[in-house]
């Protein structure tokens, strides 16, 4: 590859890497139907959204690389949808994940979880959309 996109996707391992932003990240996106799309049986990994316009699609075999576009695979944003739900299904685990002990009353050593209230002043309000 000439270089990175914005976007990269790793066939084997199902995986959409998002590269751009604070957190770049990937996620396993866990849809059968969606990856054994015989259109994509032959590819190895896409690298999308970078200013070369060509050798941005992978092949498994000795099929020369070539641009997203030539490779007549669908509109990139389904690669963006997924990601984005999986991304917030990330968000949201972590938020529910992220309670704290807090002292009740205040020297008894005894602890309980903070009130959603309590988390929510914490954290922000449990995330409800993402969207790349």
């Amino acid at each position: 590859m000439a270089s990175l996109g914005n976007w990269t996707v790793v066939f084997d391992d199902k995986m959409v890497i998002k590269q751009t932003g604070d957190n770049p990240q990937g996620h396993v996106i866990n849809d059968d139907s969606f990856w054994g799309q015989s259109k994509f049986s032959n590819i190895w990994a896409i690298h999308y959204g970078n200013p070369i316009a060509s050798d941005q699609v992978e092949y498994r075999d000795e099929t020369p690389h070539t641009s997203y576009a030539d490779a007549n695979l669908g509109d990139f944003q389904d690669f963006i949808t997924r990601y984005d739900a999986a991304h917030l299904a990330y968000l949201q685990a972590n938020w529910d994940n992220d309670t704290i002990k807090i002292e009740d009353p205040v020297g008894s050593e005894t602890f309980r979880d903070e009130t959603e209230a309590e988390k929510t002043a914490r954290l922000g309000a449990r995330p409800t959309s993402y969207s790349s």
